[in-house]
C-alpha cells in the first residue's frame, strides 16, 4: 500500500462517478479524500518513492517529504469541503471536473521529476476550466477560454524549461532550480509564475474565477495557485526577486479590490493578496519564512474558501453577487453571516483565528532579514485585507444598506462544509502548535507574545476606524454596477481593437491594389472591343473570349509553321 499514489485514488473516484447517480455518487465524492487522507496517514512514510522506468529514463511518480506530504493533507481537507459543498449538484460533469482537478494537484505535488509534474501541470489547466464552463453562461465560455490558455502557456514553457534542464544537466529530479540554471531556470520560473499569479500574468484568476459555478469556484481557490506555491518552494526557495514579486503582489490587488463591485471577483483579488505573502516568504528563504510560507497556504485554503463559499451562498439563494445590489441579508441569512464573518476575521489576521498565526510567520521573518521598508509596505497590504476582504465583503453583503432582498437561508449541505472550515480556522488559531509540528523546516516559533498581539490589534482597530470614517464621509469608493479591468484590459480591448484596425487595414490595402491592377486592364479591354478584331469576339466575357481569341491565334501560327517548316 506505500506503493500506491495518492491521486490514483482520485482518478478511479472520477471514472465512478461517472457512471454513478445519486447517493452512491454523493458517497463516493465524499470518501475518495477521506480514504486518502487515512491512506497519507497510515501508509505513507517520509522518504518514500515510487518509481518507473520510460524508455530508459526513471521518473519519479511519487516523492514523500513532509513538504508534499502537508499538501496531500491539505488537498483532501479541501476536497472533503467542497464535496459537502457540492453535495446538492447533479451536475455529472462539475463532479468529474473537480475530482479530477484534486487528483491532479496531488499528483503535482508528489512528482518527484519535471515530466511528472508537467503530466500534473496539464491536467490541473484541463480539469479546472470545465468548472468555469459548466456556469453556462457566454462570459463563462469566453472566460474560461482565456483561462485555458494562460494554463497552457504554463504548460508549455515548464515542458521546454525542463527539456533545456535536461539538456544541460542530465537530470529531471524536481528538487532545487534556482534562476543560476539559465535559460531552463527562467522558463520554469515563469511556468510556476503564471499559475502563481504573478503581477501582469495574473488576469486568468480575477477573469475566470468569478465566472465560475457556485461550487467551481471553491474548488479553483483551493488547488492551482496552492500546487504553484508548492512549486516554488521546492524549486526556487531563497530566489530574493521573489520577495518583491511577493510585495507586489500583496498590494497592488488591494486598489481593485476597493472599486470592485463583484464580491467573488474581490476575493479574487484577495487571493492574489494572500499569495503574495507565500511568494515573499518562499523568497526569504529562511526556516522561519518558509515555514510561515506553507503555514500560510495552508490557512489560506480554509479561510479563503470559507469565504468563497459564504458568497457562493449568497450568489445561489439571489441569483447575484454585486455589492450594489446586496444589503441586509443577515435578516434572512443569519448562520452564513457568522460564518462569514469567521472567514473575514481569519483572513484579516486577528489574534485567536488561522490568518494570525501564519501571517505572523513571514511578517516576522521580514524583520529578522532587515527588509524594514518592505515589512512597511507588507503592513499596509495587511491593513488593506481588513478593508476589502475582512469588512467590505461581509459589511455590502450582509449589512450596509437594507436592499429589500428576502431569501432562505443557505442549505444544510453548505452550511455544514462552512462550519467545518470555520471550526478549523478557530481551532488552528488558537492551537497553532499542531499546525506548527507538521511543517517541513524545524524552527521555534511562537505567535502570541504581547507585543505582537497588541500591535496587529492596533492595526486593524486603526484600519477599522479608517474605514467607517472614510464612509461616513462619502469618501469610501461607491459599489457602482460596473466591470473593471486591469491588465485583461490588454488582450479584451486593446488586442481586438489593434486587429481590427490591421484586418481593415489590408482589406484597403488589397481593394487598393486591384484597383491599380485593374484598371490597366479595363482599358485594354475597352481598346479591344473597338477593334476590328472585335467581331470574332467568341464571348462577351472579356476573360473567355480573350482566351478563345488568343488560343485561335496560336493555333493559327502553329498550322502555318507546320506547313511551311
Amino acid at each position: 500500500m506505500s506503493e500506491f499514489s495518492p491521486f490514483l485514488l482520485f482518478f478511479i473516484a472520477a471514472l465512478l462517478v461517472g457512471f454513478t447517480r445519486d447517493l452512491p455518487r454523493q458517497l463516493i465524492l465524499l470518501a475518495t479524500p477521506v480514504l486518502t487522507g487515512l491512506h497519507l496517514w497510515l501508509n505513507i512514510e517520509v522518504g518514500s518513492s515510487v518509481s518507473y522506468s520510460i524508455m530508459n529514463y526513471e521518473l519519479v511518480a511519487m516523492r514523500v517529504d513532509k513538504l508534499s506530504l502537508l499538501f496531500g493533507y491539505l488537498f483532501c481537507i479541501a476536497s472533503f469541503i467542497g464535496s459537502i459543498f457540492a453535495f446538492h449538484v447533479k451536475d455529472t460533469k462539475q463532479h468529474i471536473a473537480a475530482v479530477t482537478y484534486a487528483g491532479s494537484a496531488l499528483g503535482a505535488v508528489f512528482a518527484g521529476d519535471l515530466i511528472t509534474l508537467f503530466i500534473f501541470w496539464e491536467l490541473l489547466a484541463i480539469s479546472s476550466v470545465f468548472l468555469i464552463w459548466a456556469r453556462g453562461t457566454e462570459r463563462a465560455l469566453k472566460a474560461g477560454l482565456r483561462y485555458l490558455v494562460f494554463q497552457v502557456l504554463s504548460g508549455v514553457l515548464l515542458l521546454a524549461g525542463a527539456l533545456v534542464y535536461f539538456h544541460d544537466t542530465g537530470s529531471l529530479a524536481f528538487d532545487h532550480i534556482g534562476l543560476d540554471a539559465g535559460i531552463a531556470g527562467w522558463l520554469i520560473f515563469i511556468a510556476f509564475g503564471i499559475k502563481s499569479a504573478f503581477p501582469f500574468l495574473h488576469s486568468w484568476l480575477t477573469d475566470g474565477y468569478p465566472e465560475a459555478t457556485v461550487t467551481g469556484t471553491v474548488f479553483l481557490s483551493a488547488f492551482t495557485t496552492k500546487v504553484a506555491v508548492y512549486a516554488l518552494a521546492r524549486g526556487f526557495a531563497g530566489e530574493e526577486i521573489l520577495v518583491y514579486i511577493g510585495v507586489t503582489m500583496a498590494c497592488f490587488p488591494i486598489f481593485y479590490a476597493v472599486i470592485e463591485n463583484d464580491l467573488r471577483k474581490v476575493l479574487a483579488y484577495s487571493l492574489i493578496n494572500q499569495v503574495g505573502f507565500m511568494v515573499t516568504g518562499i523568497g526569504i528563504g529562511t526556516a522561519l519564512a518558509l515555514n510561515g510560507a506553507i503555514a500560510h497556504a495552508f490557512s489560506d485554503v480554509i479561510f479563503k474558501g470559507l469565504l468563497f463559499m459564504s458568497m457562493g451562498a449568497v450568489l445561489y439563494r439571489v441569483g447575484n453577487i454585486n455589492g450594489s445590489s446586496l444589503g441586509g441579508l443577515y435578516k434572512s441569512m443569519p448562520k452564513t453571516t457568522v460564518l462569514c464573518i469567521v472567514g473575514a476575521l481569519s483572513i484579516s489576521a486577528f489574534p485567536l483565528f488561522s490568518g494570525f498565526v501564519s501571517k505572523s510567520m513571514v511578517m516576522t521573518a521580514l524583520m529578522y532579514e532587515d527588509y524594514g521598508y518592505l515589512w512597511l509596505l507588507m503592513l499596509f497590504a495587511s491593513a488593506g485585507v481588513f478593508h476589502h476582504a475582512g469588512i467590505k465583503i461581509p459589511y455590502f453583503a450582509f449589512f450596509a444598506h437594507d436592499s429589500g432582498i428576502r431569501t432562505e437561508e443557505a442549505p444544510r449541505n453548505m452550511l455544514i462544509a462552512m462550519s467545518i472550515a470555520a471550526l478549523l480556522c478557530i481551532f488552528i488559531g488558537t492551537q497553532p502548535q499542531y499546525l506548527y509540528a507538521m511543517l517541513p523546516w524545524e524552527v521555534e516559533y511562537w505567535p502570541y507574545d504581547v507585543t505582537h498581539v497588541l500591535a496587529q490589534l492596533q492595526l486593524l482597530f486603526f484600519s477599522a476606524l479608517a474605514f467607517v470614517w472614510l464612509n461616513k464621509k462619502g469618501l469610501y469608493p461607491p459599489e457602482l454596477p460596473s466591470v473593471n479591468l486591469d491588465m485583461e484590459w490588454f488582450y479584451r480591448k486593446l488586442v481586438p481593437v489593434a486587429a481590427q484596425r490591421v484586418v481593415t487595414s489590408l482589406r484597403d490595402t488589397k481593394a487598393s491594389v486591384l484597383s491599380i491592377a485593374t484598371v490597366p486592364m479595363q482599358d485594354i479591354q475597352t481598346k479591344f472591343t473597338k477593334s476590328s478584331v472585335a467581331k470574332y469576339y467568341l464571348s462577351e466575357s472579356w476573360p473567355t473570349g480573350s482566351m478563345v481569341f488568343w488560343i485561335s491565334v496560336i493555333l493559327v501560327t502553329f498550322l502555318a509553321l507546320n506547313a511551311f517548316g
